[in-house]
């Protein structure tokens, strides 16, 4: 993710504005078209602002515990139509549930908790992650 970890900072990604664009852009250079979106933990800093925006765009939203859900009201999320699978660890228990308490008003979502894996319940769990995810996007079709 730019500006975070070892990358190097980039001046577009300091606002919401700019990190939905530096996503669109990034969507537009690979020709995605209705891509789904997964959004693990710090990247929800550019997926949700892109959501919020263009989620009509996608075809499906995953967040997995996304930092930067209490940004947004109950209202931007209720008027969101796009399908969302809310995906956690519940041994996540500070960023999943505030994440899910806010997410949860995305009317299109449905919920999948992988027991026993905590933040990067992809890495814990990856069996049932996959799982979870492939059952999603075969619902999409």
């Amino acid at each position: 993710i730019p500006g975070y970890g070892d990358s190097p900072p980039v001046e577009m990604v300091v606002t919401a504005q700019g990190r939905r664009t530096f996503l669109d852009h990034v969507l537009q250079e690979l020709g995605m078209q209705r891509p789904v979106l997964v959004s693990p933990s710090m990247s929800g800093r550019f997926a949700l602002p892109f959501l919020l925006a263009h989620g009509d765009r996608l075809a499906g939203f995953v967040p997995i515990a996304p930092v930067g859900t209490k940004d947004y009201t109950a209202e931007q999320y209720q008027g969101v139509q796009t399908p969302t699978l809310i995906l956690y660890g519940d041994r996540d228990t500070s960023l999943a549930p505030q994440a899910l308490q806010n997410l949860q008003h995305l009317p299109k979502h449905r919920v999948a908790v992988l027991p026993g894996a905590g933040h990067a319940c992809y890495l814990d769990k990856p069996e049932d992650f996959h799982r979870a995810l492939l059952g999603f996007l075969h619902q999409l079709k």
